[in-house]
């Protein structure tokens, strides 16, 4: 164990980005990688033409759910699942791999971690000593050590109960590194059951152990449907996309310790007069001075046309919001067109000029009244000094491969 938190210890004194300065983040090499099914592909990046090109592809056992690069940049974690709608699924776990410094390319580090229910999300600490896991249904949290080979280690007992609410959908480690943060979402309504309340789960966090929890749940999470979240990265601020609600939600953290009610609510919506059923707002990123917070618009609800599930309206675009940094007031400044359908994740270039929505999957639109295809893809935008978004272009994904669930763009220490 010694060697582990020794070999865990001298990565992360090298290589934490928060260390790091951005113009050195800059001249490293920054690779994308994006997953479709069970399908992940590198793609090389060229910052000057914000263009991207697939480089070569790994296959993990079942469909990914999601990544997280360790903070050395030496290892990418990725989580993968054959659970989807009524199929409950047999094949559930975490793939380590090595990321070569030169191209970016995977290979197998280590074992595979082989788990009992779908990790919906995962997250490394910042001194990658830890592998978190977030898992939906049943609702949950377990944490992992990381071994010298890279790969995650058998779940750490708990000490003390953990409430892991309803629909957990996201696992974070505060910047501090001393506190964890688990996004609830719960569930909306049906004709067949009431409403399930969300929160957002505060823990303290030392050698891996998960204590001291605070449960944030304005009005008892009815009505609070937290996705995902962000952090400031100098001001003790925590930005929330509200997938049930549309909204971003900024909290603040000062010890450890969220604020019990909002900050600030704030719609993400171009037209929040006009919601279409299923609309609901996606993953959230910072940029890296703090300026500007991104979010993602999503609507994939369909109706019968000429024989074929066709799109039924709403917004697929991204919303830039303006941050005051004095006092975290978001101020909506922009909702830009992703030129496709439902994008589930989304990236920001490490120096902050380039960012890339994936679409989950195709869509069928009416044109007149005929209907065509639109693929799921990759949508490149540039960012200007402002914060604003202006498209680019965007990349076909392949049809069949599967649902389109992770992107990421991060920088590589090289040799």
């Amino acid at each position: 164990m010694s060697d582990r938190r020794q070999f865990c210890a001298g990565l992360a004194g090298m290589a934490v980005l928060p260390k790091i300065t951005w113009a050195r983040v800059a001249a490293m090499k920054t690779v994308f990688y994006a997953s479709a099914g069970a399908q992940l592909s590198l793609y090389q990046v060229d910052d000057r033409n914000l263009s991207l090109a697939r480089d070569s592809t790994v296959t993990l056992p079942a469909a990914m759910q999601y990544g997280w690069p360790h903070p050395s940049g030496q290892f990418l974690y990725a989580a993968y699942s054959n659970r989807a709608g009524s199929n409950i699924g047999d094949t559930n776990g975490v793939s380590a791999f090595r990321i070569d410094s030169k191209t970016g390319r995977l290979r197998p580090a280590g074992r595979s971690l082989k788990l009992s229910s779908r990790p919906i999300n995962i997250t490394v600490d910042a001194k990658g000593a830890y592998l978190l896991v977030a898992y939906n249904d049943p609702s949950g949290v377990t944490v992992h050590p990381i071994d010298s080979d890279g790969s995650p280690g058998a779940a750490i007992r708990q000490g003390a109960s953990i409430d892991a609410g309803v629909y957990a959908h996201q696992v974070r480690v505060a910047p501090s590194n001393r506190s964890v943060i688990l996004v609830t979402r719960g569930n909306d309504a049906t004709s067949a059951k009431p409403e399930d309340p969300g929160a957002i789960k505060v823990f303290e966090f030392r050698g891996g152990q998960l204590s001291d929890e605070q449960s944030i749940a304005p009005g008892n999470g009815f009505g609070f449907g937290p996705r995902h979240v962000d952090f400031h990265p100098s001001k003790p601020w925590m930005y929330v996309s509200m997938e049930r609600e549309n909204q971003l939600q900024v909290f603040g953290l000062q010890d450890g310790r969220l604020t019990l009610q909002s900050l600030f609510a704030k719609t993400t919506l171009l037209d929040p007069a006009n919601v279409h059923p299923s609309q609901v707002v996606g993953p959230i990123h910072f940029s890296h001075d703090g300026k500007f917070v991104y979010l993602a618009n999503r609507a994939d609800r369909t109706v019968d046309f000429q024989g074929k599930k066709v799109f039924a309206g709403g917004e697929n675009n991204m919303a830039v919001f303006r941050v005051d940094q004095t006092t975290g007031n978001p101020t909506l400044i922009q909702n830009i067109d992703t030129q496709a359908f439902h994008a589930r994740t989304f990236s920001i270039h490490p120096d902050g000029g380039m960012l890339v929505a994936a679409s989950i999957a195709p869509m069928f639109v009416r044109d007149g009244e005929q209907v065509k295809q639109i693929p799921a893809a990759l949508s490149v935008f540039r960012v200007k000094s402002d914060g604003r978004l202006t498209f680019v272009h965007k990349y076909e994904m392949e049809i069949g491969l599967g649902l389109s669930f992770w992107c990421r763009m991060f920088a590589i220490p090289g040799d």
